[in-house]
Parts: C-alpha cells; structure tokens; sequence
C-alpha cells in the first residue's frame, strides 16, 4: 500500500499532468510516458497516477457536473490549475472511498496553495466542502456527530 507521501507526490504530478491534457491536448499515453521520463516515479503511487490520469478524462463530465452547480462561474473560466484540482478531487470523492472526505479536501487545499493563483485554496476549500457533502453525504453526517 502507498505511503502519505506517495500520494501526496502523485497528487503533484496528478495535477500538473491533468493541466498539461486540458491546455495542450497531447494524448494521455504520450503525457504518462513523459512524466515517467521526467519525475522520479519511484516516490510516487504509479498505480494511482496512472488510474486518475486516464479516468478524469473518460468520466470528465461526470466529474465536472458533481462540482460545477458549486462554482460561480462555468467550469471553462475557472482558472486550469484551479479545475485540475478540482477534476483530481472530486473523482477521489467519488470513486476513492478508501481516502477520507477531509483528507481529500486538505490535499485539494495544499494543491491549490502550491499550484494555483493567490487565494485559490479558499474557493477550493468551499466547493469540495460542498462537493464532499453531497459525495459523502453519509460520511460527513457520521463526522458531525
């Protein structure tokens, strides 16, 4: 099983690789192949860089549809470090069961601080606070009691 900080490194490369597929549009084989090239895949979670790298793509509008009604704006003005983080987040909230709500907001928060504009980790916070509520609606009832 991965360590913290396997996953916190492939949530970095996560992020960055998801960014470099919605502005570029290089395929996800050539983008996989790239980021084994040029990162040290041996601190990273392969497995799950691989899955997320290839699943948000084919459940984009799944994915984008469980936070978009949170935003106050469409999903294409948010800023693409923004909605990678988000697309990353909101697919953990929904298919990755094994990683706590609150540990995938913090993580979705720490991405946005390291990755994206001034102040983009407090609308992060709010809309995958929102999105965890309606995700992980039992698990966050069961966490305010």
């Amino acid at each position: 099983m991965a360590t913290t900080k396997q996953r916190q490194k492939t949530r970095r490369l996560l992020v960055q690789a998801l960014y470099s597929w919605d502005l570029g549009g290089t395929d996800l084989a050539t983008i996989e192949a790239e980021f084994h090239l040029d990162n040290d895949m041996a601190k990273a979670d392969v497995e799950l860089f691989h899955e997320i790298l290839y699943a948000v793509p084919k459940q984009l509008a799944t994915i984008d549809a469980a936070y978009a009604s949170y935003l106050d704006r469409t999903v294409a003005e948010l800023d693409p470090i923004s909605r990678a983080v988000l697309r990353l987040s909101t697919y953990e909230l929904a298919e990755r069961l094994d990683v706590p709500y609150k540990v995938v907001i913090n993580e979705g928060v720490n991405l946005a601080k390291t990755f994206g504009p001034t102040d983009a980790y407090k609308y992060i916070n709010g809309v995958l606070d929102k999105a965890a509520a309606a995700l992980r609606s039992a698990e966050v009832t069961a966490n305010q009691r």
